[in-house]
């Protein structure tokens, strides 16, 4: 039974810490993308611009989502990597 609530409690716990994380490493196959959600989240300042269903996980997050929607967001700005390699680090 301690166990068991050992590991709700670091559940709990890192989840906190990963929500209120300033920078997050997202895991690709072709190299990590190192992501600075504070500096997102001060630039757009509109959640919705990536969160379209509020704050929290992306749901349907992942590559096809990340191209299209990060890429095509820089793309549009003129602002940030749009090139596999300025993401993608091995």
């Amino acid at each position: 039974m301690k166990k068991a609530i050992a590991a709700v409690a670091m559940v709990i716990f890192s989840a906190g810490a990963v929500l209120a994380a300033d920078v997050i490493t997202l895991p690709a196959k072709n190299g990590d993308v190192t992501f600075n959600h504070k500096k997102h989240q001060d630039t757009l300042k509109d959640c919705k611009a990536c969160h379209e269903k509020g704050p929290g996980k992306i749901e349907g997050f992942g590559k096809d989502f990340a191209h299209k929607t990060c890429k095509g967001c820089h793309s549009d700005k003129g602002a940030g990597p749009t090139k596999c390699g300025e993401c993608h680090k091995k």
